[in-house]
């Protein structure tokens, strides 16, 4: 944050100026080149202040390539070191000679690339796909192939991607935006002097924007609306003398480049200064300090104060008379569990006012329109509800127009999480869920003998078992397969081994494909002690009726889920307890359970607004909420977005028939 524009401008002329326009096509590479089991290698030696992300970007791999061909670099790199880089491609050399012959100048320079007006990167983060990278910025899957031939064979964390740059409208502002990769060492004066804007105007589209995660890689929106066109960022500059110590071997152009300050600065503020230093000598240097870079590093670093609320007030719209497969029924218990979180938080001090309503059903909004027309709506600070799709953006769409937070409970996909900074998605996306538990999943059995056990003709966990065989293979962890057929009897312990645990994950959590398995590893230790097995599978498992669990209990299993109840914990029977003193009967027998779920939305974000107040999205994880059935651990989906819920639980029944419920959503 606090380098200089004139080094930022270097970093981009070393990284990011068009190799279209700098490459001739007959040059050839002045790196060494070697070959590793007959693979291509550039020897790339690092220079000061680089890093993987540049040097890739440099080269054109990804950061994820560097790290596979220099084991360790992930933990970072030194001055002088060597790196074999893929030579996919021939690097960048004349941007890398325009740095050696730049001229030193005192003059803030524009750092970003231009040719972001037609292209930007976009890093892969965990959990993303090829298709949820196109809905965010608004472009197609076969775009992104185009531009990514490799990306047709799967994308992995930390890949680089060039993404068409294209201007996205919001419908609630009609404001236009265009996109902007981070450069190495930008701040955020920077970017928005070179758009012409204000620090505050790219704040305002960025609401996750913090000096946190304002980090090179990271795209952020920028304001392309005309009204900013001529708008002046020029500001006042103070300067400070320091004293600075010749060291043996400095010399002025050497000292003018550590602070970033002309040589010509030095002489003005050392009258008589020779150009012969003498170590330990003291010199003054001269530093600017640029009043509204200041103001605009503050921005980063403060929040915004949030509102204290006397009077809370909740929305909850959802479809109560659609009776479609019985779907009233279970909406009726949400909205019972809701009523039971409100009668704890007022207990504790609270004063919630609950506006519920029907909102009809599927693509009909016509009742939820009139419904948001009236003043009780746009005076809530707190909306759940909307099952559909066309609800959900209406509702959105309300929210982010009057300022209100928007809880989305049942959906595990829709866009408006990633345009609205407004909105909390409770449901983890399934990739998410996926990605997160194979990421567990390593860490927790990498030392383990994993055995995968493919279920013939069983389709339904191709993703997670994808994701975690990426995983595996790039944290290099060996694994096994076998096949659940008529040989699998025979085959099996041909696989297990004595000095480890044998970690067995099927490839389907399908329940007839589940029975054969567990069949089949019950009889191990009766033919043969030696051997230590463990199950390990998937959320649909706990609905499985209780001979399975006496059989889980047995064989020691794990299962992964974003949600699950402990029927032995003291404040899941106090639930219970209350929700049959109010309602004279138990809750429907369905995972998840809707009593539960409502309860746990209502506590966490009620509590949220009662603790925090209007703004509680900046101390989102800290809210205090004891919720039984899901943890509630959000993280942005960028800095433009929403809020999405990462609740994850490794479930382990244990052969002592404890059931050990693990959280593990951060």
């Amino acid at each position: 944050m606090r380098h200089s524009l004139f080094m930022c401008k270097l970093t981009a002329l070393i990284l990011f100026l068009s190799v279209s326009s700098l490459r001739a096509s007959s040059q050839e590479s002045s790196y060494a080149k070697i070959y590793i089991e007959g693979k291509p290698y550039y020897v790339y030696t690092v220079r000061a202040g680089e890093g993987l992300y540049s040097i890739a970007r440099t080269f054109s791999v990804s950061v994820d390539e560097l790290i596979k061909s220099n084991p360790g670099c992930e933990s970072g790199l030194k001055v002088g070191q060597t790196l074999n880089v893929p030579a996919k491609s021939q690097p960048d050399i004349s941007a890398v000679a325009s740095f050696e012959n730049t001229k030193i100048s005192s003059e803030p320079q524009p750092v970003a690339n231009n040719n972001q007006k037609t292209f930007f990167q976009h890093i892969v983060a965990r959990g993303e796909t090829v298709y949820s990278i196109a809905n965010t910025y608004n472009t197609t899957v076969e775009e992104i192939y185009r531009l990514n031939v490799s990306a047709r064979d799967g994308i992995y964390v930390g890949d680089m991607l060039t993404i068409p740059q294209s201007q996205t409208q919001r419908e609630n502002d009609r404001e236009n935006f265009r996109f902007h990769t981070i450069l190495p060492k930008e701040t955020l004066y920077s970017v928005s002097r070179y758009y012409n804007i204000r620090p505050e105007e790219v704040m305002a589209v960025n609401p996750g924007l913090s000096a946190d995660t304002f980090q090179a890689g990271k795209t952020i929106r920028i304001p392309t609306a005309l009204s900013t066109a001529s708008r002046s960022t020029t500001s006042s500059e103070a300067v400070k003398n320091i004293v600075h110590r010749v060291e043996k071997g400095e010399t002025l152009y050497s000292i003018a480049r550590k602070y970033n300050v002309s040589q010509d600065d030095i002489y003005r503020a050392n009258p008589g200064l020779s150009t012969n230093l003498k170590s330990n000598q003291e010199i003054n240097i001269p530093l600017r300090t640029n009043m509204a870079e200041a103001r605009a590093n503050q921005q980063l670093l403060s929040n915004r104060p949030s509102e204290k609320l006397q009077i809370i007030r909740v929305g909850l719209l959802l479809p109560f008379l659609d009776k479609t497969n019985n779907g009233h029924l279970r909406l009726q218990e949400y909205y019972e569990g809701f009523l039971l979180a409100i009668l704890k938080l007022k207990d504790q001090g609270a004063n919630i006012e609950l506006y519920a309503f029907d909102i009809g059903s599927g693509s009909d909004t016509r009742k939820l329109n009139s419904l948001l027309g009236t003043m009780e709506m746009q005076a809530l600070d707190l909306i759940v509800g909307g099952i559909s799709d066309a609800q959900i953006k209406t509702i959105s769409s309300f929210a982010s127009k009057n300022n209100i937070k928007y809880v989305v409970p049942f959906s595990q996909s829709n866009r408006e999480v990633w345009n609205n900074p407004l909105i909390f998605q409770v449901n983890p996306p399934l990739s998410n869920t996926y990605s997160h538990a194979s990421g567990v999943f390593v860490d927790m059995f990498r030392d383990q003998n994993i055995i995968l056990v493919n279920i013939p003709s069983k389709s339904d966990k191709t993703d997670f078992v994808n994701t975690l065989q990426n995983d595996l293979k790039k944290a290099k962890v060996s694994f096994r397969t076998i096949t659940l057929d008529a040989s699998f009897e025979d085959n099996l312990p041909n696989v297990l081994v004595q000095t480890k645990e044998n970690i067995i994950v099927p490839t389907s959590g399908d329940m007839a494909s589940l029975r054969m398995l567990l069949d089949i590893m019950k009889k191990l230790p009766q033919e043969n002690g030696k051997y230590t097995t463990r199950l390990f599978g998937y959320p649909e498992w706990q609905t499985y009726d209780s001979k399975f669990k006496t059989d889980f209990h047995q064989l020691g299993t794990y299962l992964f889920t974003p949600f699950f109840v402990d029927e032995n914990d003291l404040e899941t029977n106090e639930f219970l307890a209350n929700f049959r003193k109010w309602y004279k009967r138990d809750p429907i027998n369905l995972y998840p359970r809707y009593g539960l779920w409502g309860y746990d939305t209502g506590l966490f974000f009620i509590s949220a607004l009662h603790q925090y107040g209007k703004n509680f999205e900046t101390n989102i994880n800290r809210v205090r909420a004891s919720t039984i059935q899901y943890a509630f651990q959000f993280e942005r989906v960028s800095d433009r977005g929403g809020f999405v819920n990462n609740s994850l639980f490794f479930v382990y029944y244990g052969p002592d028939q404890r059931v050990i419920k693990i959280n593990k959503s951060r």
